[in-house]
């Protein structure tokens, strides 16, 4: 198979329907080859047009960051402003059940952004620090982070996946 260096760089950051096409498709589209890999000169263009393999970090919020954007949303908003109103007419019933629902909202929506961030964090920590792959017709242990669309990785048994990948061969 030869591979067509000039590979136009939609093919490389598309989403196709990689699980429905064959593995020469696959590296054919991809500008790649199961036998040699990459080289060296195409995985510095792709890491250009792709970027690194990483999940981007940003900073982790603070409980109290959590609960206070709760209150931004703009439904919230108009939620309060109708307990104030509420409270203004002398509606003490309908103002509680207004706070009830805005703080439940906000406990709750807290609570699941809580979660969603050390859910990241989790999956920060399992990222495989190492891959496997063939670059240049030879087999080379580089830093996960450094793989590209179309690079070649080999994974054993217990492996971590080092990243989103079409398997072909198992």
């Amino acid at each position: 198979m030869q591979k067509d260096n000039n590979i136009n760089s939609s093919n490389i950051t598309s989403e196709p329907d990689w699980h429905t096409m064959t593995a020469e498709d696959v590296t054919a589209q991809l500008g790649s080859d199961i036998n040699s890999g990459l080289s060296d000169v195409e995985v510095e263009r792709r890491h250009h047009v792709a970027g690194y393999n990483i999940i981007e970090q940003r900073q982790r919020r603070g409980l109290i960051t959590i609960v206070v954007g709760q209150f931004a949303d703009f439904m919230i908003l108009v939620l309060i402003v109708a307990a104030v109103i509420s409270g203004l007419l002398g509606e003490v019933l309908d103002t509680i059940a207004i706070l009830v629902i805005i703080f439940l909202n906000a406990i709750i929506g807290a609570i699941q952004d809580f979660r969603a961030e050390r859910a990241l964090a989790a999956l920060q920590r399992l990222a495989s620090p190492t891959a496997k792959v063939r670059r240049n017709g030879k087999l080379v242990v580089i830093a996960s982070d450094l793989l590209v669309p179309g690079d070649v990785v080999l994974l054993e048994a217990g492996a971590l996946i080092p990243a989103d990948m079409r398997l072909t061969d198992a």
